[in-house]
């Protein structure tokens, strides 16, 4: 018989592209993919896998099975709610894909909330910097997720998610608090074009976004410091390298030395939780959309820093 883990093990290398990326899909190693591999080529009998440069390729056996494989799992998805639905209690594994913003300023009070609502529940949170959890909410590799939606990088809603609004987020200027313009509660973004920006990392939302603001203006913001963390960059606005433009949501305390500031025009982006609508019927996943609503509500409640 054919085992599930496998097929789906199978099923991502055909759909990321490499041992690799299946592996970083699932949360295991590589080498954990390729044991899987192994044992399938002996279930089936077939060979699955060849070794092609630094990579691999699937066989045509292999590229068969895939196929078979979206089906049989979504089947054994559909079964699996159904019976939870018939449970009426939320249960077992949930897994939440999020983008760092809002893994740490939504994410633990909804969990608090879902061990107090729901303590059967095993909630596994995967924080995506670079990818959006939408493709592998709608493969169901994740019962939900938590993307972003720039005015300017909208996201291409498609028929594979169902969404809910969770909140707007607005963005704000950190500054030296000895900067000429730290006193302002409002700062024009057209003052800011000549500064030094500490940005984060090329290929993230937020450098993009940094990118855009300033083009809008006429302007290449000079990016002085790249770094990963908005609490690096917090710091180094703290030593007065540089204003750095960051979320509310998930800001955390200020470091000694920094001010934040709002910007016009204003900067926003509109946060949802998305899920596929088959799993709609889960307990497990209706609990967690209430739960994170509620948690969004009470983050939105915090004083801005």
């Amino acid at each position: 018989m054919l085992n599930l883990d496998r097929l789906r093990t199978l099923q991502a290398i055909a759909t990321y592209g490499s041992v690799s990326a299946a592996a970083d899909v699932l949360h295991v190693t590589t080498s954990a993919v390729s044991q899987q591999m192994r044992k399938l080529e002996q279930e089936t009998g077939h060979q699955l896998v060849t070794r092609s440069g630094r990579g691999v390729e699937l066989t045509p056996a292999a590229q068969l099975l895939a196929r078979r494989a979206e089906r049989i799992l979504g089947l054994a998805d559909e079964a699996e709610a159904e019976l939870q639905a018939r449970n009426e209690s939320a249960i077992g594994p949930l897994t939440v894909g999020a983008f760092p913003t809002a893994a740490r300023g939504i994410l633990p009070t909804t969990i608090r909330l879902l061990a107090e609502r729901a303590p059967q529940l095993n909630v596994q949170v995967r924080e995506m910097d670079f990818d959006s959890p939408m493709s592998q909410v709608e493969r169901g590799d994740l019962d939900l997720g938590i993307v972003q939606d720039w005015d300017h990088v909208p996201i291409p809603w498609t028929d594979g998610v169902d969404r809910h609004l969770l909140m707007t987020d607005a963005a704000r200027v950190a500054l030296p608090a000895e900067h000429r313009l730290a006193d302002r509660d409002v700062i024009r973004i057209h003052e800011l074009v000549d500064e030094p920006w500490i940005s984060r990392v090329r290929r993230s939302t937020c450098h993009e976004w940094l990118l855009y603001t300033m083009r809008e203006q006429g302007a290449e913001p000079r990016i002085m410091h790249s770094v990963t963390e908005h609490p690096t960059q917090l710091a180094l606005v703290s030593a007065g390298v540089g204003l750095a433009m960051v979320p509310t949501l998930g800001l955390g305390p200020l470091p000694p030395g920094v001010r934040t500031s709002a910007i016009e025009p204003h900067l926003t982006r509109r946060i949802y939780v998305i899920w596929r609508p088959d799993r709609a019927i889960r307990p497990s996943v209706r609990v967690a959309i209430r739960a994170l609503s509620d948690a969004t509500k009470q983050t939105a409640l915090l004083p801005v820093p």
